[in-house]
């Protein structure tokens, strides 16, 4: 058997009825996408006797091999971190891989394109900066489902819940499956352009629709569900979804809202128009951001990374992601907490 076999992995599954609710023992998995070598072998301690006495059970042994590292450019401290963590974790039964930046700081594990991580199947993905770099990672990871531990060196790491100190007391947390997934909705956002899609992106943060350089107001128009809702001259409009109303929606006075609410805030950024105010739309809806007037250019932003300029008539097209971000926590949610210390949200 050449898997790695940790016995907080291990899983009992009926050799008989299907559907039925799988007993388990120890510690389930954390996250496994490939089962690895299927062994019928009688289970220690008589635990399948326990269980069902009358029945046969065979034994799944899963192994979590593969690590990706996800770094944040130009850290001094990840010189020394980055080789540390490689070590810990091969001493673990783990298999890092690095992306391009973080190899800048160690070769002691391949490096790898970060776009191509998602192909090498990795069963966890460590993000070590702030949340921008766990906004690069996320739009990278959603699509195959990864989950992501994050490590705060940025500046407010509000979605980075876990300080340098803490990593490794975290990831033994981690191993031994003391943990929960938050998982964050995500938008689709598409480019229409004289009747036909041009492109499309996926953000957990927002999608904003706005002018360019110069100093001048656009026009935009705003469709939810097919039905106009407001004309106006404005810097932009946001979409964001509800992680993101404590990002960029947020500096532009729109409203915060829980993670697990499902829904979308549409906010008009500066708009010359004392009565219009940021809205909230069911998670469902379609909604659609036109650009009718720009004095120089229009810009799409994903994410505040990814931008495409737009041009007079362009339509940005957005709806809730079939997609989702899976956040590694390791304790009861604090968003709240996050607010108060981060944000000093409600304090006196």
């Amino acid at each position: 058997m050449n898997a790695l076999v940790r016995a907080c992995h291990w899983q009992l599954l009926s050799a008989h009825t299907a559907g039925e609710p799988v007993p388990r023992f120890g510690v389930e998995p954390i996250y496994s996408r490939n089962p690895g070598i299927v062994s019928s072998i009688v289970a220690p301690g008589g635990i399948a006797s326990r269980f069902c006495p009358q029945r046969t059970w065979s034994i799944t042994l899963e192994a979590m091999t593969r690590v990706a590292i996800v770094s944040k450019p130009n850290r001094e401290e990840l010189r020394r971190l980055l080789p540390e963590l490689v070590v810990w974790l091969r001493e673990r039964g783990y298999n890092p891989m690095l992306d391009r930046e973080s190899s800048a700081y160690t070769d002691a594990a391949p490096a790898i394109d970060r776009a191509e991580l998602p192909s090498h199947a990795p069963d966890l993905v460590i993000v070590l900066g702030g949340d921008g770099t766990l906004l690069a990672a996320a739009r990278i990871f959603a699509t195959v489902g990864t989950p992501i531990l994050s490590v705060n060196l940025g500046f407010l790491g509000f979605l980075t819940e876990v300080r340098l100190a803490d990593l490794y007391a975290t990831l033994e947390n981690w191993c031994a499956g003391c943990h929960s997934l938050d998982e964050r909705a995500m938008l689709h956002a598409a480019l229409w352009r004289e009747g036909a899609e041009q492109a499309s992106f996926e953000a957990l943060n927002e999608v904003v629709v706005s002018k360019g350089d110069i100093a001048r107001m656009g026009d935009f128009a705003v469709e939810l569900d097919g039905k106009s809702v407001a004309r106006f001259r404005a810097d932009g409009v946001i979409v964001s979804t509800p992680t993101g109303s404590t990002a960029y929606t947020l500096a532009a006075n729109g409203p915060i809202l829980t993670p697990d609410v499902d829904a979308m805030v549409v906010t008009p950024i500066c708009p010359h128009l004392l009565t219009l105010r940021p809205i909230v739309v069911p998670g469902d809806a379609s909604l659609i951001v036109r650009v009718e007037g720009v004095p120089d250019v229009a810009l799409l932003t994903i994410d505040g990374q990814q931008k495409v300029e737009l041009r007079r008539g362009d339509e940005m097209r957005c709806c809730r992601s079939r997609h989702t971000v899976k956040l590694v926590r390791l304790g009861e949610s604090g968003f709240f907490d996050a607010l108060r210390s981060k944000l000093s949200w409600g304090e006196l």
